[in-house]
């Protein structure tokens, strides 16, 4: 019987432990996974701490027992997987009960990533917290508790049922300006807390256009998010717990400090077994996700992917990518080789009462590397029949090239529920298919009064840049 012995139990490792055990119900399949949870959905954790979901365990998409009594997985939570030999083919993992060796046919590295640490001193001080695990989650959940009771999570109109500890009374700071940061800006603006949101770079969601941007940054302000732009942080000062924030330019009084500056790939163990890296800093795969040594493979948040737009490895690490990459690694290793595909870099968010979305390339620095010579417009229009009696706006950004009019990427936000991240989707497949603009134009999206205006934002934007070639 042949074994399969993957290392991480999140959404790649269990994604390709599940399909390649119901694609072979012979295989062997061992799962590593250093903590207690398996199969979580992580991009939930800001919903969870601003009181939309009640318990952790919500976010979980399939149990241990159920992996282990229903799928017949050998998960082992509570193994830290401490060293790879590719040459006897085993793998050593660490738990309550000492060490056991493994042997493996096919291993899969699905070890994800890590709070990226910026270079700012005093972030061991209490109070300082990131947001990189279900624990993170737990802990900040729990100090939004303590200022405000269960009952009045989310609910800032019940008024001041309860009173505020010591530790929990005044502003809070959210370091870092990216899907993060905005996302936690909410989840404490909701719960009445004072925020200050600091960004070292001129603009947040870096990743979006800077019309995508620049809306939501107003939309921030709106809420009384208190956004510090070009705001580099020196220190988190104060005694054994944070007091302050210190940037280049402004000192500024806060009683916890969220820090979400991004992630890095989880590489240690993979380079101690002579996997290499690509130029990403994240590890490098053929197109069936195997690595440099045979028949080891990597996915999720600690591997590279080629980009559809540039054919260049990139670093994407999202939920998404992880699942896909991981469902072909299973097929793959249960005899039916299959390809995980590449990405366009697709994201979405939700900033309190607006939604955003973007996919491809969008910056000109990037498509000119890659030899394109990119042209960028954004429009504005309704999101549904200017006589029905609800609706509101899209913006709509699109980066073409202007010699073959191939749409590079686009970038979209409108009010919470009026289409952006949906009308992303047919963006997406232009991208992905390297369509031309025209082509795009003539798309035949879907139109009914209550959903859309008769051209969609989408196509208006295809058809305004589209004459500027």
């Amino acid at each position: 019987m042949s074994t399969f012995v993957v290392v991480g139990g999140d959404a790649a490792g269990m994604s390709a432990a599940s399909k390649a055990k119901r694609d072979d119900p012979d295989l062997d399949v061992v799962v590593f996974e250093k903590g207690e949870w398996v199969s979580y959905g992580a991009c939930g954790l800001p919903y969870y701490i601003k009181g939309e979901i009640q318990s952790l365990e919500s976010l979980v998409s399939v149990t241990p027992e159920e992996f282990c009594e229903e799928r017949g997985i050998d998960l082992r939570t509570g193994h830290e997987v401490v060293g790879i030999d590719p040459d006897e083919r085993t793998v050593t993992a660490r738990g309550e009960d000492g060490e056991v060796v493994q042997p493996y046919d096919a291993l899969l590295l699905a070890t994800g990533a890590a709070a990226v640490t910026p270079p700012i001193d005093g972030l061991e001080r209490e109070g300082v917290f990131t947001l990189g695990s279900m624990s993170d989650g737990a802990d900040l959940r729990e100090y939004v508790s303590r200022a405000r009771s269960e009952d009045d999570l989310m609910q800032p109109d019940r008024g001041p049922a309860c009173q505020f500890l010591e530790t929990c009374r005044g502003p809070v700071g959210v370091v870092g300006g990216g899907y993060i940061g905005v996302e936690m800006a909410e989840a404490l603006a909701a719960n009445d807390f004072e925020v200050h949101l600091f960004q070292r770079g001129d603009r947040i969601l870096k990743s979006f256009s800077e019309a995508t941007s620049e809306s939501v940054l107003d939309h921030l302000g709106e809420q009384d998010v208190r956004v510090h732009l070009g705001a580099s942080v020196e220190e988190l000062a104060g005694g054994d717990r944070v007091e302050t924030v210190v940037t280049t330019e402004d000192r500024v009084p806060v009683d916890m400090v969220l820090v979400g500056t991004g992630v890095d790939p989880r590489t240690d163990l993979a380079e101690d077994a002579g996997v290499e890296l690509g130029e990403t800093g994240a590890i490098t795969t053929d197109a069936y996700r195997e690595t440099n040594l045979s028949d080891v493979y990597a996915a999720g948040d600690c591997a590279e992917a080629t980009h559809v737009v540039t054919g260049e490895p990139a670093y994407v690490p999202l939920a998404l990518t992880a699942n896909r990459h991981g469902r072909a690694i299973g097929q793959t290793v249960a005899g039916s080789p299959t390809e995980g595909g590449g990405v366009a870099g697709t994201a979405a968010i939700k900033a309190f009462e607006v939604e955003a979305a973007r996919t491809g390339v969008l910056d000109h620095e990037e498509a000119r590397e890659a030899g394109f010579e990119p042209l960028t417009d954004t429009i504005t229009a309704k999101s549904r029949a200017g006589y029905y009696p609800e609706g509101g706006t899209v913006q709509v950004t699109l980066t073409i090239d202007k010699p073959s009019g191939r749409v590079l990427g686009g970038s979209l936000v409108s009010e919470y529920g009026e289409g952006a991240v949906h009308r992303s989707h047919a963006l997406v497949g232009a991208v992905t298919e390297g369509v031309a603009v025209d082509e795009l134009s003539n798309y035949d999206l879907a139109y009914a009064p209550p959903f859309n205006t008769t051209w969609d934002p989408v196509l208006t934007a295809a058809k305004v840049v589209g004459g500027q070639r």
